[in-house]
């Protein structure tokens, strides 16, 4: 299967779920996801580039880390990311977030992501091989 992302029904929150052949790419298709529930992805360009680190031992509350990472940095630099690059080394992540400031015009965003949350927290492997990586997120 190839990597990809959704969203799962949650009250009145989002749940996002990347799917990958790694922990990696499933991290990189729930960012993926996230940004989807603000616009569609494919209207991001990517124009600028952030790098961004997080380390935790729980491999869960990395993925909450991670996301919640992107979601500071969307709101203090006023950006949308589009793409997504992660490298998973022990209890550290490294990670490229590329996208551009936000055009309400043409972005035309839905909601905005105020965090992600431990709801539904998990990253794990599943039978058919592919891992997923998944929460919910506070809208």
């Amino acid at each position: 299967m190839a990597a990809a992302w959704e969203h799962f029904e949650h009250e009145a929150d989002v749940g996002v779920r990347g799917i990958g052949a790694t922990p990696a790419q499933a991290f990189e298709q729930a960012a993926l996801a996230m940004t989807a529930v603000i616009t569609d992805p494919a209207t991001v360009t990517l124009r600028e580039r952030v790098e961004i680190r997080c380390e935790n031992d729980d491999f869960e509350l990395l993925l909450a880390d991670w996301l919640n990472a992107l979601v500071f940095e969307m709101a203090t630099r006023h950006l949308l990311f589009g793409e997504f690059a992660v490298k998973l080394e022990g209890a550290t992540l490294t990670g490229v977030a590329r996208g551009e400031r936000v055009d309400v015009h043409r972005h035309r965003p839905a909601v905005e992501v105020k965090g992600a949350t431990l709801t539904e927290l998990k990253v794990a492997r599943r039978a058919d091989g592919n891992w997923i990586a998944q929460c919910v997120v506070d809208v």
